[in-house]
């Protein structure tokens, strides 16, 4: 599509999973897109979020380059009550205009790039924090952001078996069914701790609700292993936090400016483009390592960038246009 076109490209989630882009593209898009924010050269707006009483959870993220000219707009909406109606607990929409001129270049759905932007963000600190020959992964929570971290992951590390721990059991079955297809083995634990206890990778996607009581221990984490926590830390204990070292967040700067912190902020050694400039700092073996994150604009543009040019590139998508 030129430049002066009026029409777009409607994107389905089936489309955008269907573009075949790897664990390793993903990571790559994500880390060169922080480069190039610390750099000034992608610009973006402070991520904004309403919380209604009900439980619902609303947020947007901006960010905009001239290189490629894409200003991107992700709007989504986590619902607690969305899986009695059948539909995704997390649904909504992303928007990519031309830069310069405001056109309309893509209507995209928000499910895949929402998934592989946060288990790609998660990917970016474990490749610094995480021992490279991790064999085995506990999810607590099974649902789309466990399956969207199993098949990063999968990519990361030589892994051999999952662990699995979660409330609904379509969603275990789904994420031991991908396991098993991918040829790890898969075992189902109806403790937490026991699901976490001995795994070298821990991955935590409950759904968000402030209401939740902790049940998550760090000290339950054995030393040397890396954890990603992708659900605010809302499920952990805050007063075990400590038993991490080093404690890395997604963005210093949105982390300062958020009213609830995600941790102690005396626990927090980082952020990402902390890991991606001067590294983790030094630590043993033994440590614990965590990553504990909201989610940030820039991987929500990386990857819908990537997703796009790959679209056009391969003439996939519905062309459409404005009527009327």
């Amino acid at each position: 599509m030129s430049g002066n076109s009026d029409r777009f490209l409607l994107l389905s989630d089936s489309v955008l999973e269907g573009l075949g882009i790897s664990g390793n593209e993903i990571v790559d898009a994500i880390e060169a897109a922080i480069h190039q924010d610390a750099a000034g050269q992608i610009l973006t707006a402070p991520k904004s979020a309403v919380v209604p009483a009900d439980g619902r959870y609303m947020m947007t993220t901006l960010s905009t380059s001239d290189a490629p000219d894409l200003t991107i707009v992700k709007s989504v909406m986590v619902s607690p009550r969305n899986p009695d109606r059948g539909r995704p607990g997390i649904d909504g929409a992303i928007l990519i205009q031309d830069s310069e001129t405001g056109q309309m270049r893509a209507l995209a759905e928000a499910g895949w790039i929402t998934g592989v932007r946060t288990a790609g963000l998660s990917a970016v600190a474990a490749r610094r924090l995480a021992n490279p020959a991790s064999q085995s992964i506990a999810f607590i929570g099974c649902g789309v952001q466990a399956r969207s971290h199993l098949a990063i992951f999968n990519d990361l590390f030589p892994l051999s078996s999952i662990r699995a721990y979660g409330r609904g059991q379509a969603n275990i079955d789904k994420l031991c069914d991908m396991a098993k297809g991918l040829g790890l083995s898969a075992e189902v634990f109806d403790d937490p701790r026991a699901a976490i206890e001995g795994a070298d990778l821990i991955v935590t996607s409950v759904t968000l609700n402030y209401a939740i009581e902790p049940f998550l221990s760090a000290d339950w984490v054995k030393p040397g292993a890396f954890a990603t926590i992708t659900d605010l830390a809302l499920p952990w204990k805050q007063d075990s936090m400590g038993a991490f070292g080093p404690l890395f967040v997604d963005d210093l700067v949105q982390e300062e400016a958020s009213p609830k912190k995600l941790v102690d902020p005396s626990l927090v050694n980082g952020d990402l483009k902390t890991l991606l400039t001067t590294g983790p700092g030094e630590f043993s073996d033994d440590a614990r390592r965590a990553f504990v994150f909201r989610g940030i604009a820039i991987g929500d543009f990386a990857i819908s960038r990537l997703a796009f040019l790959r679209a056009v590139q391969a003439g996939v998508g519905q062309d459409v246009g404005w009527s009327g």
